[in-house]
């Protein structure tokens, strides 16, 4: 499905955004751990639901897509559940993106893990197993969900699990919140420059969980904001003191004149910015955010400004090379891009060009990225349906706020 995005007028308007993917997820696996616990405001997106079905699952194959994050998770739940046999798989693409630092993790437990295609990529082949030991050595700087899922899955372990850090920490926000989620259950953890470790739950501190609404997902709204001229975009249910490290949004995006104002569990954007009052380029360390990263560099471009983007290491192993991506689409508007393996550089600009049809790569942030352009240009949005994947409603929202939207066929 192929979506044209006729140059629109923002309009004020109140959301409700789906639940956290982040903490769904993370929520689901403490569940098949500790099925006592309830959850409520779970994630209505693809990945969340393909994490459900994989666990409810007796089957022998379990295919998540898309779903990395259930790829990561679902690793360490099963090579360290006695009694399973199967392979995890996932799609082209997802049998492209690496899993051999946490298969190695986990193999220094005693796991029995096999690679059915290529070396240190998905389909594993997994026999579950009882773990042997309790400590474990992984790199870092890869990927934070190598270390979440190990935690996850470490907290139901006689012994707990400490892991041995090898490297910088990257994307820590979500390793924090991990942590805080299993500390809310009733673990404790300790978090140092070198060691992380988990004890086990004994016994659940608290059985209800109720999941914020997804803060990834609020991001193209704050972009909206900056290029649109509405009053006020009113998002529910977030919070201020927030576990999701994408909450940082509400800082990034104040240099770009939106403002943020919290009431009760609704956030208020509210535009404040005038032509003078914007950088002429934007530089940001997105280390601890990476997923925000489309959604920035989209929004400098549209307002004509510069951007100078680092930390974005991981991005190259995304549901697409996300650098690479960002490159491709944003010059087909005639922007002036330059990439390495960890930054963006974007020029400012004075022209968008029209009709320009954007490659979403299977990626539903690229989709979801481009589309407040819409508020500047005519454009098109190819496999516009990957938005599923993490917020569904997506089109229907912004159709909401004033945007024509219409199938292209």
């Amino acid at each position: 499905m192929n979506l044209k995005l006729s140059a629109s007028t923002l309009k004020s308007g109140a959301l409700k955004i789906t639940g956290s993917k982040s903490e769904s997820n993370r929520l689901l696996i403490l569940q098949a751990l500790y099925p006592d616990l309830r959850i409520d405001n779970l994630s209505n997106s693809d990945d969340t639901d393909v994490l459900q079905a994989a666990l409810a699952s007796d089957g022998s194959v379990l295919d998540i897509h898309h779903a990395g994050t259930s790829m990561r998770f679902l690793t360490t739940y099963l090579a360290l559940k006695p009694g399973f046999e199967g392979v995890l798989t996932g799609s082209q693409r997802m049998q492209q993106r690496p899993i051999g630092v946490l298969v190695d993790a986990l193999r220094q437990l005693g796991a029995k893990i096999d690679y059915e295609k290529e070396e240190g990529y998905p389909p594993l082949r997994i026999s579950g197993v009882k773990p042997t030991g309790n400590r474990v050595r992984i790199a870092a700087n890869i990927s934070s969900q190598y270390l979440s899922s190990l935690l996850l899955t470490g907290s139901s372990l006689d012994s707990g699990l400490v892991l041995e850090l090898e490297g910088k920490l990257t994307s820590v926000p979500y390793l924090q919140m991990t942590l805080t989620l299993l500390e809310a259950l009733g673990a404790e953890t300790l978090l140092t420059d070198k060691e992380v470790f988990v004890g086990p739950i004994t016994a659940l501190k608290t059985k209800d969980f109720t999941v914020e609404s997804d803060w990834s997902s609020a991001s193209y709204f704050y972009s909206l904001m900056a290029l649109g001229q509405a009053d006020s975009i009113v998002l529910s249910s977030y919070k201020p003191d927030s576990l999701q490290g994408d909450s940082a949004l509400v800082k990034l995006f104040e240099p770009l004149g939106v403002q943020s104002a919290f009431n009760a569990d609704e956030v208020s954007l509210n535009l404040t910015k005038s032509a003078v009052d914007l950088p002429e380029v934007y530089t940001a360390d997105l280390a601890d955010t990476p997923d925000l990263a489309q959604t920035i560099a989209v929004c400098c471009y549209g307002l004509g400004i510069g951007c100078e983007l680092s930390g974005l290491h991981t991005l190259k192993i995304k549901e697409t090379d996300r650098l690479q991506a960002l490159k491709n689409e944003l010059e087909k508007f005639g922007a002036q891009v330059n990439i390495t393996d960890d930054h963006l550089s974007l020029a400012p600009s004075e022209g968008i060009k029209s009709g320009v049809s954007v490659a979403t790569y299977q990626d539903h942030r690229m989709a979801m990225a481009f589309a407040p352009l819409a508020l500047k240009t005519d454009l098109v949005i190819e496999e516009a349906g990957v938005v599923s994947k993490s917020y569904p409603e997506f089109w229907e929202d912004l159709k909401t706020l004033g945007f024509q939207i219409e199938n292209q066929r």
